[in-house]
């Protein structure tokens, strides 16, 4: 039998979400191990055994699938921890995501429970509108490097030049920086020793007008002045327009980009994005769906199925848009509302939606900043309908508990992590929540991630 240290070998029988495969080894034992695709040969090393099964990490893929049919994309894969399927046709990408997602969310829904397909991204590359990248090195004591970690681990950092996931006018920015920064010999941060300089640099691109906001971290270790990177950038002669160059800081020990202060090197910290006929003003740090072609598609079908939950009604209805983020969806579904409530933990995405809802001449939009367990018994008027967006480990069990006491006949929940939507909805069942439909949205193509829209009925309401 096999036990922790030992090497098993298999061809990967079944890929469960979020992406951890499973094999029968020599030895009898089902062996389970993240990162892989259905039909890969693989090398594994087991981590942990526990009733008769055991889980391992990935070594090698020893023989590639049927399924990857074409060659990498970009020139770090498969060694960077973003993309997973770029060898795989996007048909196939979609398939998969559909088969996993189907095989869990059976777990919730019932077995006539009706089910509306996979709408795929319109853009497979260069669909993601923003990206954090990293500084580091991909071996200790090695050259500076900007851009993705190495998959599988905590320090090594890949150059992300080749990136195919973003328009080619942010690597050409990465390739800008790092060239800057390592010709003036700027020492790196050590997330081991909490000491050096470089961080991060994010970049946002518009996909309305092409416009890029370019914001470089640092510590406060050093006073250095990167006017000269501003200029570099400003005549790189990309696509699109730099409007904004911004240099922050932040000492803290936490690996999370976080400033503290700012200074600006050139333009503005914001630029505008459209969607379905509205107009949002977009920061460096606020919210924003990263797939902006894809998040049309997404709220789109979000309005259908607010349409359906509200059949019959006769008459606009109050809407709660509970986690309301920068107050995209809650702007969306204005014209069908009396009036929108939307709650926001972050304060900088109210204040956001607050100022795109005025922008947008949009009068019965509130936009709250606090916790939705906090400020959901504070608002005036009851909720005709609740629409629900949380993050990725889904809603606080209180916060959930008074969601369901409120006395509405259906909701729309969407999760972009859809275990944390099977958590939640085992409670909602209890409380005589069913599925009525759902269907899945992918705005993050060549990686495992996908968005699923849920069509919720109360059963007392149900004819």
């Amino acid at each position: 039998m096999l036990k922790r240290g030992d090497t098993a070998e298999g061809v990967i029988e079944e890929v469960s979400y979020p992406n951890k495969g499973s094999f029968t080894a020599e030895e009898g034992q089902r062996v389970y191990v993240k990162n892989v695709l259905p039909g890969q040969r693989v090398s594994v090393r087991i981590k942990k055994k526990r009733e008769g099964k055991a889980e391992g990490r990935l070594l090698a893929v020893t023989a590639p699938s049927p399924l990857e049919s074409r060659g990498p994309a970009c020139g770090i894969f498969p060694a960077c921890g973003g993309c997973l399927a770029q060898t795989m046709p996007y048909s196939e990408q979609l398939r998969m995501k559909e088969n996993e997602l189907r095989k869990l969310i059976s777990q919730v829904a019932d077995a006539d429970t009706a089910y509306d397909g996979i709408i795929g991204s319109p853009e497979e590359f260069g669909y993601r509108n923003k990206m954090e990248f990293s500084f580091g090195d991909c071996e200790k004591g090695g050259p500076l490097t900007l851009g993705l970690h190495k998959r599988g681990t905590t320090y090594d950092v890949l150059t992300a030049d080749t990136c195919r996931l973003v328009h080619p006018d942010l690597t050409r920015i990465l390739s800008c920086v790092l060239a800057y920064c390592t010709r003036e010999n700027l020492p790196q941060y050590n997330r081991r020793t909490h000491e050096g300089y470089l961080r991060y640099l994010l970049l946002r691109r518009s996909h309305t007008s092409g416009e890029v906001l370019v914001y470089l971290v640092t510590t406060s270790a050093l006073a250095h002045d990167f006017s000269p990177l501003a200029e570099e950038i400003l005549s790189l002669g990309m696509e699109g327009e730099v409007c904004g160059i911004f240099h922050g800081t932040g000492d803290s020990a936490a690996d999370a980009l976080k400033v503290e202060s700012s200074a600006c090197l050139f333009g503005r910290d914001y630029f505008f994005e459209e969607m379905l006929g509205l107009r949002f003003k977009v920061t460096a740090f606020s919210f924003f769906q990263t797939n902006t072609r894809g998040a049309e598609l997404l709220y789109g079908r979000v309005r259908e199925y607010v349409a359906e939950g509200l059949e019959g009604s006769g008459q606009k209805p109050v809407i709660y848009d509970l986690y309301s983020g920068t107050g995209t969806i809650g702007q969306m579904l204005s014209p069908v509302a009396r009036h929108i409530y939307g709650i926001e933990l972050i304060e900088e995405a109210s204040a956001a939606a607050r100022e795109n809802a005025a922008a947008n001449a949009l009068s019965n939009c509130t936009f709250i900043a606090g916790d939705v367990l906090k400020e959901l018994s504070a608002i005036p008027e009851r909720p005709d309908f609740l629409v629900l967006d949380p993050p990725r480990d889904g809603i606080n069990p209180k916060a959930l508990k008074q969601l369901m006491e409120c006395d509405v006949a259906s909701m729309v929940y969407i999760s972009c992590k859809a275990t944390s939507f099977v958590r939640d909805m085992q409670a909602m069942a209890a409380a005589g929540w069913r599925i009525k439909r759902w269907s899945l949205v992918d705005l993050f193509p060549q990686t495992p991630h996908v968005e699923t829209v849920v069509l919720m009925s109360k059963i007392k309401y149900l004819q």
